[in-house]
């Protein structure tokens, strides 16, 4: 008896391809349906949940993530920096911009159920005080800031004597900002803002518009917000309200006191720097994860630089220039 030999033809080879192919198609179909997703690193949908203090940032690097990706669509979201966190928590969100990182019960939370948090410092912005243009006592030291803050200091004749401004109106963006967290942890040591001359509006741009017309306020926000797009060099701000230049001496004057510009955030003279952190949980490692990583890259970087803040990343250095009036 012959020994069978099985043989293929190459028709045949051709259907049991075709075959093969089919299978891995409808496996790969069946697994995207489970979870949902069919982004990539660099295509689909998703929406990122920020802090309205970094919008202007996040809009720049959203403009060329988007040119240089045309198959992703990051829709952002700009809210307050609690409702974004209980958004990741609740995973309604896979991505969120804070100016704060995850706290250890957070990171337990997640951990608890499988899902594995990441971090992504990207930049640095400083907690940015201003003043209307009428307000001439615009230099003010640290001390005064936190005694404002809990309500020890009420009027302006308190801090500068002489001035005839009244009370000190002071204004924040949002009750459950960034800059609100920042204020009560960073500056207050974990004490409560509680002083009734201290309220909130809803966004920056409101705070910016409440201090150029009111003479005795004191407006609370993200420095990005104060690019001059007009200036190229992005060494000016805004020139509606004034920024108020901070002192970490006990009397502030011209000589010792610093806005938050991109030099004083990086040596440590503006007493008030913010990290801007990507805070990540995307046990699926798509879009969020590609956008993240984007924000890290050089081009990311280039862009947080550019928009006059502190990239995270990035071999900075401070050189001496001579200037000649000749």
């Amino acid at each position: 008896m012959k020994k069978g030999i099985i043989t293929y033809s190459s028709s045949s080879a051709k259907i049991i391809t075709c075959v093969l192919l089919t299978l891995l198609v409808f496996c790969s179909c069946n697994k995207k349906s489970k979870n949902g997703r069919t982004d990539t690193y660099a295509s689909g949908k998703m929406i990122l949940m920020c802090d309205e203090s970094f919008s202007p940032i996040i809009n720049e690097e959203l403009k060329v993530f988007h040119a240089t990706y045309p198959d992703a669509q990051v829709t952002p979201q700009y809210i307050n920096e609690l409702d974004a966190f209980n958004a990741l928590k609740q995973m309604k969100v896979n991505l969120i911009i804070a100016a704060r990182n995850f706290r250890p019960d957070e990171i337990e939370y997640f951990n608890s159920h499988k899902l594995y948090p990441r971090y992504f410092p990207i930049g640095y912005d400083g907690l940015a005080f201003i003043c209307n243009n009428q307000n001439t006592d615009s230099c003010i030291t640290v001390e005064n800031i936190k005694r404002i803050l809990k309500g020890e200091v009420k009027t302006w004749g308190e801090i500068n004597k002489g001035s005839k401004l009244g009370e000190i109106d002071v204004v924040f963006d949002n009750n459950k900002s960034a800059a609100v967290h920042y204020a009560v942890d960073s500056i207050l040591g974990g004490v409560p803002i509680n002083s009734p001359n201290i309220t909130a509006v809803n966004t920056s741009a409101e705070v910016i518009n409440y201090v150029e017309k009111t003479p005795n306020s004191i407006g609370v926000i993200g420095s990005n917000w104060l690019n001059d797009k007009r200036d190229t060099t992005n060494v000016t701000f805004k020139k509606n309200i004034t920024v108020m230049s901070v002192s970490q001496m006990e009397e502030a004057t011209e000589m010792n006191s610093w806005k938050p510009y991109q030099l004083y955030l990086l040596d440590g003279r503006y007493a008030f720097p913010r990290t801007i952190y990507a805070l990540l949980v995307d046990p699926y490692r798509g879009l969020p994860q590609g956008f993240a990583n984007y924000l890290q890259s050089p081009i990311g970087q280039k862009i947080i630089l550019k928009s006059a803040l502190l990239p995270y990343r990035g071999d900075l250095s401070i050189r001496k220039v001579n200037m000649s009036d000749e």
